[in-house]
């Protein structure tokens, strides 16, 4: 389905997405050495809650997980990726950490994730791992606007990356959100430009680059949902939500 959100809408979404920004920004701050997984998870659940807005993981159930997920935001840790799920580890210093976060508040989703290091002496790799999905993140968006196709954007984003040397994996990518969490149009991280869906005024998108350090091939833990590098190399993700307008394309989940 892809769904097309009246301007209403659509303002409900910024506020959703100002939320998210602030939730996962408080949470970056918190996550020092020693900090559990498990508590970020339930700091994030506290927010949520407090603000009156749903999480949409904790119920989340599709085919490539073994749902329900049952936590409220995604820890990735090092060689995880994608789809962490909180477990009980405790932060070190030198960890690169992606927190992946999505929630509805007026009945409209917004969705975002952040790459960090912990600590104050992070890997000069690492930093440029997390930058090069920074960039793609910034030139996807910016190919974002009425009348392009969804395979600018991959374009785009795939360009930056290849760029930077980074193997380009297709199986998750962006999407579509709005009323809910997943919807069409998927956006890989690679593309040929000109191809796909017509973006349209109300159209509200989630990109997000991610990337391993060597390697294309993920494997998935025990836990059934924890994706890793399948070389055990580093990885980064970073993700913002956005609305097409008239003008170009709002970032929903800017922090403040």
């Amino acid at each position: 389905m892809i769904e097309i959100l009246a301007p209403t809408e659509v303002e409900r979404g910024r506020a959703t997405g100002a939320l998210v920004a602030e939730i996962l920004q408080t949470l970056k701050g918190r996550s020092s050495a020693g900090v559990n997984l498990l508590d970020i998870d339930r700091w994030a659940r506290t927010m949520i809650e407090d603000s009156g807005a749903l999480s949409c993981y904790v119920d989340y159930e599709p085919s490539f997980g073994r749902g329900p997920f049952g936590h409220h935001i995604c820890t990735s840790v090092n060689d995880a990726v994608l789809h962490g799920l909180p477990r009980d580890y405790a932060l070190r210093d030198g960890d690169l950490v992606s927190l992946d976060l999505a929630v509805s508040l007026g009945g409209i989703v917004a969705d975002s994730a952040i790459s960090f290091v912990v600590g104050d002496a992070p890997d000069p790799q690492d930093v440029a791992m997390i930058r090069a999905t920074e960039r793609a993140l910034a030139a996807g968006i910016a190919a974002a606007r009425p009348g392009a196709r969804i395979g600018d954007l991959s374009h785009a984003i795939g360009e930056v990356l290849g760029e930077a040397g980074y193997p380009i994996n297709l199986q998750f990518g962006g999407h579509g959100v709005g009323s809910t969490m997943h919807q069409d149009p998927h956006i890989t991280n690679d593309g040929r430009p000109g191809r796909g869906y017509t973006l349209r005024p109300g159209l509200q998108l989630a990109l997000e680059p991610w990337v391993m350090a060597d390697t294309a091939e993920l494997v998935t833990d025990d836990d059934g949902w924890t994706l890793r590098s399948a070389t055990g190399c580093r990885t980064a993700h970073s993700e913002h939500t956005i609305a097409i307008t008239e003008d170009g394309a709002e970032i929903l989940t800017l922090p403040g």
